[in-house]
C-alpha cells in the first residue's frame, strides 16, 4: 500500500480540499471576493474549535496562575491613544504611479530582491528602491514614495457623530485594562495569568498567502503578569518542564549572519541568558509542546528571536515561533514578548487607574519618612482668605508622603492653579512601619494565531494512500470522533435491522459525549474515503455478522486495518483509543 506525503503542492491540495470538504473557503465570493477574508463551514469550524480548546488547556486550564476573561471587540479611541497602537500600528506602503496598485513595501522589496528590511525606517526603503530601480512588478510603472498606513480599523460608537473607536488589533488591550479588577477577583496575587481568545481585526495592506495573512482572524494570548523580583514560582515551573528541549534562532546568531536555530533545554535558556526573564523561557517551553501536540516535527519548529528594530514599539524582548511550511518556508504562529511595564503604564497616565500591585513584605520594615503637612497661615497670607479652603480642602486629598515628594521633585506643589512650595508647608520626619509597597507588574505575552495553526495543521495532516486523501489529524484535534455507517440499507428485513442497529449505535455513542458523523449513502468503500478526508480517525461498519454476534468492524483511519468489537464494549473501546493518542498537557 503506498503512501506519501505531498511536496511542493500541498498549498494547493489543501485549499482544494478545504473547499470540496467544508474547511474553508474565500468569503463573498459571489460578489468577486475580498482579500484577508475566509469563511469556516462544517468540518472547519469544529477543527478550530477543538484547536481552541487544545490551546487552553495548555495555556489556562491546566495553569494554576491563569483566568479566562472575554472583553469587546470595537474600543474606543483612548485606548489605543494609551496603548501607542494609534501611533505605531502601521505598515509601510508604496503605490504605483500607474496602474495604481498598493503594496506593502517591506514585503515588495523582499519578494523582489530577497532582501529583509522589516523595521527599517521608511527612509531607507526609499533610498534602497530608487538605488536597486525597483517598478511595479505588474505594470513595470514607477512608485510612489514609501508612506505609513495605519493598520486600525477604524469604527464609531454611537450613530451620527458617535464617539470615535477602532476594531482591535490585538486581544491584549482588554486583558491590561482588567487587570487591577481580576488581580482584585483573584484575591490580589501574582503571577496572574489573563487568557483571552477572540476576534480581531488588522487593515493589511494587501493580504495574500491564504489563512496566512488576514483582516479579520483569531488569536489566543495569555498577558502574564509577575514581580521581577519575586522569580522563585518562575523557576519551580520550569522544573515541571526543564528537560524540553526548543530551537532557537538567537539575536546574537543573526547578527552574526547565521540561521541555523540552536538547541537549548527551558533550564538552558535561562542560564545561558537567552531570555531576559526565566517566565519567558516557561511559556516558550509550553508553547513548544503544544505546537508538537498538533503533529508537527520538533525540527520543524523554531523560535526566532527579534531584532530591535523590528519589535514591536511595548517589547523589550520578542520570540517568533515558527513552523516550516512546504509552500512558503517559515512561517510564524505565535509570537512571545516581553512587554516590561509598558502597557500599565500607559494606561494608568491616560486613565489616571491604579494599576500597581501591593507587595506584602513579610516582616514589615521600619523607615524613616519625611512628610509635608501645609501650613494654612503661610498658604493664606500668600494667596489670601478667600482661595484658602478650597486649596487646603485639595491639599487634604494628596497624602503627605507624596506632598514631600513633589517638593523634593520638582521644587514645589501646584494646586488649584497655585504653586505652592516648601515655605508653605510644615516638613517632619517620622518613623512609620512599613507593611509592603506598590510596584508595576512585569508582563510577558504568549500570542497564537487560529487561522494560521489551522493552516499548518492541515499541511502537516495531510497524506495521500492509495490516490486517495486522508488528513491525519491528531485524534483530539478531529472534527468528529467515529463515524457509524450501516454496511447496507434498503427495505429488506434485514437490511431494516442493519439501519436500525446503526442509528442506536450513533445514539449511544452521542449520549456518551462522542462527535458522531452517520452515513449510509453510496458504497461502504466512498464513505470511508470521505471521512478519511476529513480526517475522523474511526469508522464503525455495522454488518450482517453484526446481527448474529453483536459484533461491528472498527477500523482505523490511520492504518485501514479493521477489528471486530462487541457493540456493548464499543464506548470503552473507543475511550481507551483516545486516551493513548491523547497528549498529556503540560506536564
Amino acid at each position: 500500500m503506498s503512501e506519501k506525503r505531498s511536496k511542493a503542492d500541498s498549498q494547493d491540495k489543501v485549499t482544494e480540499l478545504a473547499k470540496r470538504r467544508g474547511l474553508f473557503w474565500t468569503s463573498f465570493e459571489i460578489y468577486g471576493g475580498v482579500a484577508g477574508f475566509y469563511d469556516f463551514g462544517p468540518v472547519g469550524v469544529l477543527i478550530k474549535r477543538n484547536l481552541v480548546e487544545s490551546w487552553l488547556r495548555y495555556f489556562a486550564y491546566s495553569n494554576e496562575w491563569v483566568v479566562e476573561i472575554e472583553t469587546p471587540i470595537i474600543n474606543p479611541r483612548i485606548v489605543f491613544k494609551a496603548s501607542g497602537h494609534e501611533d505605531h500600528f502601521t505598515d509601510p506602503v508604496v503605490e504605483c504611479t500607474k496602474c495604481s496598485r498598493i503594496y506593502r513595501a517591506d514585503h515588495l522589496v523582499k519578494e523582489l530582491t530577497g532582501i529583509n528590511v522589516e523595521g527599517w525606517n521608511i527612509d531607507d526603503i526609499n533610498r534602497l528602491i530608487k538605488e536597486m530601480g525597483l517598478n511595479c512588478p505588474v505594470c513595470g510603472g514607477e512608485l510612489s514614495r514609501v508612506f505609513n498606513a495605519s493598520l486600525l480599523f477604524t469604527s464609531e460608537i454611537g450613530p451620527y457623530k458617535g464617539e470615535r473607536g477602532y476594531l482591535r488589533p490585538e486581544l491584549a488591550q482588554g486583558m491590561f485594562i482588567n487587570f487591577p479588577f481580576v488581580l482584585k477577583l483573584t484575591r490580589n496575587r501574582l503571577p496572574l495569568g489573563i487568557a483571552q481568545v477572540g476576534k480581531v481585526a488588522r487593515n493589511e495592506i494587501s493580504p495574500r498567502q491564504g489563512l496566512l495573512r488576514l483582516r479579520e482572524f483569531t488569536i489566543m494570548e495569555v498577558e502574564f503578569f509577575f514581580d521581577p523580583e519575586d522569580l522563585e514560582e518562575a523557576y519551580r515551573a520550569i522544573e515541571m518542564i526543564k528537560d524540553e528541549v526548543v530551537r532557537v534562532v538567537t539575536e546574537s546568531a543573526r547578527r552574526a549572519g547565521e540561521e541555523e536555530a540552536s538547541e537549548f533545554t527551558v533550564v538552558e535558556l535561562v542560564e545561558k541568558n537567552v531570555v531576559r526573564t526565566p517566565w519567558l523561557a516557561y511559556w516558550m517551553g509550553v508553547g513548544n509542546k503544544f505546537v508538537k501536540s498538533l503533529g508537527i516535527p520538533e525540527d520543524k519548529i523554531r523560535f526566532y528571536e527579534k531584532l530591535p528594530h523590528e519589535r514591536a514599539h511595548y517589547s523589550a524582548q520578542t520570540f517568533d515561533q515558527e513552523v516550516y511550511t512546504s509552500r512558503y518556508g517559515w512561517v510564524e504562529v505565535a509570537g512571545y514578548a516581553y512587554r516590561t511595564t509598558y502597557d500599565l503604564e500607559r494606561h494608568a497616565e491616560f486613565s489616571k487607574a491604579d494599576f500597581t500591585y501591593f507587595k506584602r513584605f513579610e516582616t514589615p520594615v521600619v523607615m524613616i519618612v519625611e512628610k509635608a503637612y501645609p501650613n494654612p497661615v503661610a498658604i493664606e497670607k500668600t494667596l489670601g482668605r478667600e482661595v484658602l479652603p478650597k486649596v487646603m480642602k485639595s491639599l487634604a486629598e494628596i497624602p503627605a508622603e507624596e506632598l514631600y515628594k513633589k517638593l523634593a521633585r520638582d521644587g514645589h506643589v501646584e494646586v488649584e492653579g497655585f504653586k505652592l512650595t516648601s515655605d508653605h508647608f510644615y516638613i517632619k520626619k517620622e518613623e512609620v512601619k512599613i507593611h509592603g509597597k506598590k510596584i508595576v507588574p512585569h508582563v510577558v505575552e504568549p500570542s497564537f494565531g487560529l487561522e494560521r495553526l489551522f493552516y499548518v495543521l492541515l499541511e502537516y495532516a495531510y497524506a495521500e494512500r492509495d490516490g486517495k486523501v486522508v488528513l491525519k489529524l491528531p485524534r483530539h484535534l478531529a472534527p468528529y470522533h467515529v463515524a457509524v455507517f450501516p454496511l447496507v440499507t434498503g427495505k429488506k428485513p434485514e437490511q431494516q435491522k442493519i439501519v436500525g442497529l446503526s442509528r442506536r449505535i450513533y445514539k449511544d455513542l452521542l449520549s456518551a459525549g462522542f462527535r458522531v458523523i452517520y452515513d449510509e449513502e453510496g458504497s461502504i468503500g466512498r464513505r470511508y474515503a470521505r471521512v478519511d478526508e476529513i480526517g475522523v480517525p474511526y469508522a464503525i461498519t455495522v454488518d450482517y455478522q453484526s446481527l448474529e454476534d453483536d459484533t461491528v468492524t472498527v477500523r482505523d483511519r490511520d492504518t485501514a486495518e479493521q477489528v471486530r468489537v462487541r457493540i456493548e464494549n464499543l464506548r470503552e473501546y473507543l475511550v481507551e483509543k483516545f486516551r493513548e493518542s491523547f497528549p498529556t498537557f503540560l506536564i
